[in-house]
């Protein structure tokens, strides 16, 4: 750009200035380059307009030495803008890599194998800066079997993530002493209520009250079952035989956090057959309230059948990373690549102990 706008200039009629737009040289490169390569682009940019006024014999004039001052200071200018920008863009990778961090620490990818189980994770975040919500889930080991934790905490930003690293800590913590699910379930509320109202004045009424929506599963090694006490959440998708259906449990609790509200609450356990070549779909409300371009909820009933019968006539068995990996497909298509809400999900198959 500096050699044909320098040639242009020398080779027109004497009237005709084209210098000025030297300065289109530093602004393009800052546009993909650093403040070194810009400030190297508008010292050649300064030194094609001392050439114009070389060639054209009028570097003494008023007019070229008010171009030339103008180009150097709007040059320096440009130099400056990347500058910054470097230094904030510096800065922004340093807190994803933070914020990577922090999710390694509290929301680790499951692990692939737990006794006869396959595992896998899916976390997707509503902000693209965003990492990490009060979209959580959690997997503990048993000496004969496999709990898990899929919750969805109420709210957003800080007040979401450190509500989530509290559910995911007392889970952790309780789940190695082998409570029943419904203890458990009474260990994990109680721990919301008491993490919300520490702090509150003993008269002050509670105006922010925390509570998550849960999932907790337990599934033994060596029976074809899986126990599920619903605290609110949505309830989990089973793919067997060809299958998709959604397994309500008859008995909701109250969201964790607000089991006191109505005297003691009693966590109903469900039981299902969880049989091996079964897949077992759990999720947060994400998935169900993606919506598109028209407004309308993601079909997830629909779309797991069809998912189901794919591999029926495939005679596959729904592996857990390709479930998850379809839905995240499927989701990212209907809402176009913008959710509007975090989303998790987990899926586990059994395999023959």
């Amino acid at each position: 750009m500096i050699v044909a706008v320098c040639l242009v200039d020398v080779l027109a009629p004497p009237d005709v200035h084209l210098g000025p737009l030297l300065v289109g040289a530093p602004a393009l490169t800052a546009a993909f380059s650093g403040p070194r390569t810009t400030a190297l682009i508008g010292a050649l940019a300064v030194a094609g307009q001392v050439a114009i006024g070389l060639a054209r014999g009028t570097l003494g004039t008023e007019n070229l030495l008010a171009q030339i001052a103008a180009l150097i200071l709007v040059s320096a200018l440009i130099v400056l803008f990347c500058v910054v920008r470097e230094r904030s863009r510096h800065q922004l990778d340093q807190s994803r890599t933070v914020a990577h961090a922090v999710q390694e620490v509290l929301l680790p990818p499951l692990p692939e194998r737990s006794g006869p189980l396959r595992m896998s994770s899916l976390y997707l975040a509503a902000q693209d800066e965003a990492s990490l919500g009060g979209d959580l889930y959690a997997a503990a080991r048993t000496d004969d079997s496999t709990r898990l934790l899929i919750a969805d905490v109420r709210g957003k930003g800080l007040a979401a993530i450190s509500h989530a690293a509290l559910l995911l800590g007392a889970f952790r913590a309780a789940s190695h002493r082998r409570p029943t699910l419904p203890r458990l379930a009474v260990h994990l509320d109680g721990a919301m209520r008491w993490d919300s109202r520490q702090w509150q004045a003993e008269e002050a009424p509670d105006t922010d009250e925390a509570f998550a929506t849960a999932l907790l599963i337990d599934i033994p090694d060596r029976e074809d079952v899986v126990r599920v006490v619903s605290c609110g959440h949505p309830a989990p998708v089973l793919f067997a035989q060809g299958r998709a259906d959604t397994l309500a449990a008859e008995t909701v609790a109250p969201p964790l956090g607000l089991g006191g509200l109505t005297g003691a609450t009693a966590y109903a356990v469900a039981s299902f057959p969880f049989r091996p070549g079964d897949t077992l779909l759990l999720h947060t409300d994400g998935v169900l309230e993606a919506r598109d371009a028209d407004g309308a909820f993601f079909p997830l009933s629909a779309r797991a059948a069809v998912w189901a019968r794919d591999e029926a006539s495939a005679q596959g068995v729904t592996a857990p990373d390709d479930l998850l990996a379809r839905l995240r497909d499927d989701l990212l298509a209907h809402t176009r690549g913008r959710l509007g809400d975090d989303t998790a999900a987990v899926a586990i198959s059994r395999e023959e102990l």
